[in-house]
């Protein structure tokens, strides 16, 4: 029997509070991506992707990345995920980032169109409902975006449905170990992170 609290939002609300808070996301200077990736793995992106980087950590330092495979990165945000895997993949791979904030999406498509990488799209979407067939990416990365979904074991049931057999799932999230206080459940600002 699980005593951890459950938040006070349903789904949807979870969902509005996390769209709200990382679409209004000012950029930070380039702090975390310095701190998470090398120089020759943030060199030639622009500060428009690399100020922005909200993750963790570095999930593709992890994800034997090869050419040609193909690659989803959950929660790509402006992008520097999505990039620094695109050029691991070579061109004759392909890259899906997915977010489901416009402005995300927006900044991530500029940094895109900056970048001249054709081998890579971003979508619009979910964790909990991925807009890909079964079976269709080779490795699913993730840098501090899980623990924002409302709905976990839904959002592991879509990784494994998306992922091809023996396709690899790397992610980097922050954890509790032990009960959050009521007053962290009950804060919008300290769920969207």
């Amino acid at each position: 029997m699980d005593d951890q609290p459950q938040l006070k939002w349903t789904a949807e609300e979870a969902t509005r509070i996390v769209r709200e808070s990382y679409g209004a996301v000012v950029p930070h200077g380039l702090g975390v991506a310095e701190s998470l990736y090398t120089p020759d793995e943030i060199a030639g992106l622009p500060e428009s992707a690399t100020a922005y980087a909200l993750g963790l950590g570095n999930p593709i330092r992890y994800a034997d990345l090869r050419p040609g495979e193909i690659v989803l990165d959950i929660g790509s945000g402006a992008g520097i995920d999505t990039f620094i895997a695109a050029r691991k993949v070579t061109p004759t791979g392909r890259v899906i980032g997915l977010d489901m904030t416009a402005e995300m999406l927006e900044r991530a498509r500029a940094n895109q169109k900056m970048l001249g990488l054709t081998n890579v799209e971003f979508r619009e979407g979910k964790m909990e409902k991925i807009p890909l067939a079964d079976a269709s990416v080779d490795v699913i990365i993730s840098n501090g975006v899980i623990n924002l979904s409302a709905d976990k074991p839904l959002a592991f049931q879509e990784f494994f449905r998306v992922l091809k057999p023996g396709g690899r799932l790397v992610f980097s999230d922050s954890v509790v170990n032990g009960q959050l206080p009521r007053t962290v459940l009950d804060s919008e600002a300290a769920f969207a992170g």
